[in-house]
């Protein structure tokens, strides 16, 4: 026993004793399954000042302290704790990453943020059992993290002592499971512009095989120091390594944002407010004039419909993903930004620069260990339990877009690539901006037809909006003004800000702010946002689910007919549902009304008559977001087969002439040339449609 060890020896078994004595005999009995005893440093502070101020200064000393001190105390059951750790967590010295420095080396810390990589979990040897093939003496020798050494002294033998040759005898080798972790910042805490800071970790035993890239953790342990290798020997400079004694799951609660006792007052002194639905919806993108019922949608995906996990193993996912698709220079950009910042977790990329890998996951290289492939998370991953908010998606390749799909319905990432097959959770909502082909959106034009996305991923969105740039004199005189309002506002601020002997008085500026300035702030917005989430969870009222039921099957019967379209699927009622429960999340209440029914069912209708609605007839058609073609194109696509059937008999070789097929369906059929040179588009597309030269075509 060292000095360090016999000074603690005693206070600490008095420690163990008095405030740990029940999960010491728990640890007991379910060793050697359970290894580990967590304490709370909280508890070592209440017991002792001086002994809590020693762990944090000298750690190492005061854990091998604590775990000698852990096997000796006598049980009443015959075990030994021998191979006990003693993990100490809620350590109060929590560092960000970017802030770690050399005076930090030695301590013990707590680094918050997320896992980005995670490798392989693999034995590592502790001690190794070296046999010398000269004499067969068997010599053991320790190993430290960093390197392997073989006894170099020589062999240990009495009649031998040559310096080997020596081979490792693995039986008789002590090994450990280690894994090495890379810990990043969060996303959300990243000021703008920044890049986010890592740092590796290396954890044991059973800390390993605990996270996947993506978890949001706190890890508490002792930081160390490595030097850099270079190609001409070794580099005066160190890098930083985390040695982990235990980690803390942050996943599910957002216990990163710490609301106080006095931000929980004030969240409930909101709730109470019965125009706190109106002032969260006007909170969102104050400085952005108009477009109230998309920021409606945008505040109820903010809040999030209740995941229900079932009996049965099933999974029915609470995000809500919405579409933003309109023409350029409309502020969809601006808002996708603020609502990653209002949510607790958020993440923005753009479609343009973003990749599969980049989105959902990648096999990379290990630059943690010796080159093995190992994981990396994507944008949503790392949006787990929040917004991943995506620009630009009509940009991406096509590839990217299909990666999508199993992140928005299943919420996993499946990978495999490299040898690696794993499942990462992405419980995320997508809020995604699109601009249409061809820069402006045409109203009497489909939805499929206009924008660069498959279908499928387009069906997936619960609610799809479309910002149309319409000149009216009215709304842009209003819309100016409010802009050169901000400008005005920003000018003043930064004047008295920047401008020594500034006449402008905090009173002027706040009077010109006020027009911008949101009814809640962001702060406790996102504070309020993360409470409703963690705390509340509303079930659904009769009338509220009948109103629902009536109204889809109302809508449902319109389409029974046999020359008329399927007006909505299952899928639209899912998310009428979802955001019912967001509306109830809103006011704080653990009860779905008839009226948050109501409310989200204007939602929901108001989209489908911007999307869901075929251009040529007028009614509401599911067809358009689920295959992209309307029940008047497979109408019009069933003609054309016809037409071209019939024309291809007359011609020798099965070759239809287009310019014959055009001319029997404008003037037999009312079919005019540009929706006729559409659907055979779409023909060839599906392999419906051959075309053996520039003129002709054939059904295959």
């Amino acid at each position: 026993m060292t000095e360090t060890e016999s000074k603690w020896d005693e206070k600490l078994k008095r420690f163990f004793k008095d405030y740990y004595w029940n999960e010491i005999l728990q640890l007991a009995n379910e060793y050697p399954d359970q290894r580990s005893l967590s304490v709370d440093f909280t508890d070592i502070e209440k017991f002792d000042r001086e002994l809590s101020k020693e762990f944090l200064d000298h750690p190492e000393e005061l854990i091998k302290a604590a775990e000698v001190a852990l096997k000796e105390i006598d049980l009443p059951v015959e075990k030994s704790l021998e191979e006990a750790h003693v993990r100490v967590i809620r350590i109060p010295n929590r560092i960000p990453i970017r802030e770690l420095r050399s005076k930090h080396l030695a301590r013990f810390i707590a680094i918050e943020g997320m896992i980005r990589k995670a490798t392989e979990v693999r034995p590592r040897i502790t001690k190794a059992a070296f046999e010398c093939l000269r004499c067969g003496y068997i010599t053991f020798v320790d190993q430290n993290s960093f390197r392997f050494e073989e006894p170099f002294a020589g062999c240990e033998g009495e009649s031998c002592g040559k310096k080997g040759p020596f081979k490792i005898r693995i039986e008789e080798s002590t090994f450990i499971d280690a894994q090495k972790l890379q810990i990043q910042e969060s996303p959300e805490n990243l000021k703008g512009g920044s890049q986010p800071q890592s740092l590796e970790v290396d954890s044991e035993d059973d800390l390993t095989g605990n996270v996947t890239p993506g978890d949001r953790v706190i890890i508490n342990g002792i930081l160390k120091s490595r030097q850099r290798t270079l190609k001409d020997g070794k580099s005066t400079f160190y890098d930083l390594v985390l040695e982990a004694n235990s980690i803390e799951q942050l996943d599910k609660d957002y216990d990163e944002l710490e609301i106080t006792t006095e931000d929980e007052e004030e969240i409930l002194e909101l709730s109470r407010d019965p125009e706190i639905y109106g002032k969260i919806v006007s909170s969102v993108a104050p400085s952005i004039y108009g477009y109230e019922d998309i920021k409606e949608a945008l505040a109820l995906q903010l809040f999030s419909g209740v995941v229900k996990n079932l009996p049965d193993g099933s999974r029915i996912r609470g995000d809500i993903h919405i579409m933003l698709v309109g023409d350029p220079g409309i502020a969809k950009s601006q808002l996708l930004r603020y609502v990653v910042k209002l949510s607790p977790r958020g993440v923005f990329t753009s479609g343009r620069s973003a990749s599969a890998s980049g989105l959902t996951a990648a096999a990379v290289k290990d630059d943690l260990n010796d080159g093995r492939w190992t994981i990396e998370g994507g944008a949503l991953v790392m949006a787990d339990m929040g917004i991943a908010a995506v620009d630009e998606m009509d940009k991406m390749k096509t590839e990217d877009k299909s990666a999508l799909h199993e992140a928005m319905e299943q919420q996993t990432i499946s990978i495999a690539k490299a040898g690696i097959i794993a499942t990462l959770k992405s419980r995320c909502a997508l809020l995604g901006a699109a601009n249409p082909k061809y820069g402006r959106f045409d109203r009497y034009e489909g939805l499929a037809e206009q924008i660069n996305m498959p279908p499928a991923l387009l069906s997936r969105f619960d609610l799809i909006f479309v910002l149309l740039d319409t000149p009216d004199h009215t709304l842009d005189t209003k819309i100016a003004n409010h802009i050169l309002q901000s400008h005005y506002a920003g000018e003043l601020f930064e004047q008295r800000e920047n401008l020594p002997g500034s006449p402008i008085t905090e009173d002027i500026v706040e009077a010109e702010m006020e027009v911008i300035e949101p009814v809640i702030q962001p702060e406790i917005m996102r504070k309020y946002v993360a409470y409703s989430r963690k705390n509340v969870f509303p079930v659904m009222e009769e009338d509220a689910r009948a109103h629902l039921i009536n109204f889809y099957t109302d809508l449902r019967k319109t389409g029974e007919s046999k020359n008329t379209p399927v007006p909505v699927t299952a899928r639209q009622l899912e998310a009428l549902v979802r955001l019912s429960e967001a509306s109830a999340r809103i006011r704080l209440s653990n009860t779905v009304t008839l009226e948050d029914a109501k409310r989200t069912i204007k939602i929901v209708m108001n989209c489908l008559k911007n999307v869901g609605v075929d251009p040529e007839t007028g009614a509401l058609d599911a067809d358009i977001l689920a295959s992209g073609t309307s029940m008047s194109q497979r109408n019009k696509i069933k003609i054309l087969r016809d037409i071209i059937k019939k024309v291809s008999e007359k011609h020798p070789g099965a070759k239809a002439p287009l310019e014959e097929v055009y001319a029997i369906a404008e003037n037999e059929h009312g079919i005019n040339r540009v929706h006729a040179e559409e659907n055979i588009k779409k023909m060839k597309q599906r392999g419906d449609l051959l075309s053996p030269d520039q003129n002709h075509i054939r059904l295959v």
